[in-house]
């Protein structure tokens, strides 16, 4: 049986179907347009009641939530992927750590920056924007800083690496401007270098096109 990935493109889902492809996993990609809000139908929520993106359905008919558990059930389950540096190592402390960050300290942001309307009134949602753009900016100057390349851990080749070029391509979120002048020129760096894998270049073009 295949597994089953329920999200958009150029959403977090691309993270989850990298994964996927990097394994050589049987799958499926389920479109849930978030232009025509199709995460809130009932058909979604029965997935995913939070109607958040992505979801995966394991073989076994089990769902999964939330992109970070989704890569880290993933890495689990192809261990020969080498998805992540040796259990109970320091550097899978270190992929633990920045895997964590990111999707506490920047994903949240990311919805607040998109929708700010959900959160305030709608005089409001232009400031609000900004200050989330803002954190999102200031979170991804500190990933920066912590890639040495050419990839994110010493070790080689992980998740975290899917994860964080993932961050850096949602120009709507962070500001196109903004990345147009070259903050993040290691994050750049390691984007291209993921987006060039033989598995995932596929994945990668669906997903981002031309930002590479």
């Amino acid at each position: 049986m295949s597994y089953i990935l329920y999200g958009d493109k150029g959403s977090g889902a691309f993270s989850a179907e990298a994964v996927l492809a990097e394994t050589g996993a049987p799958y499926e990609f389920n479109i849930i347009s978030l232009e025509k809000n199709e995460q809130r139908e009932p058909s979604f929520l029965a997935i995913n009641p939070s109607g958040k993106m992505p979801a995966l359905r394991l073989p076994e008919g089990q769902i999964v939530t939330e992109s970070l558990a989704i890569l880290l059930t993933l890495a689990d389950h192809f261990p020969n992927a080498r998805l992540l540096p040796p259990q109970a190592g320091p550097a899978r402390t270190q992929a633990y750590r920045w895997l964590a960050f990111m999707a506490s300290e920047i994903y949240p942001m990311v919805e607040i920056s998109d929708y700010p309307d959900r959160f305030v009134a709608k005089d409001e949602a232009k400031a609000l924007r900004q200050k989330a753009r803002e954190r999102i900016r200031e979170r991804l100057l500190i990933v920066e800083r912590m890639c040495d390349g050419p990839w994110f851990l010493p070790s080689g080749f992980s998740i975290v690496d899917i994860y964080a070029a993932m961050f850096s391509r949602w120009r709507g979120s962070i500001g196109a401007d903004w990345l147009k002048e070259g903050h993040i020129p290691k994050l750049e760096t390691l984007a291209q270098a993921v987006s060039k894998r033989p598995a995932i270049a596929p994945v990668w073009q669906r997903h981002f096109g031309d930002r590479s």
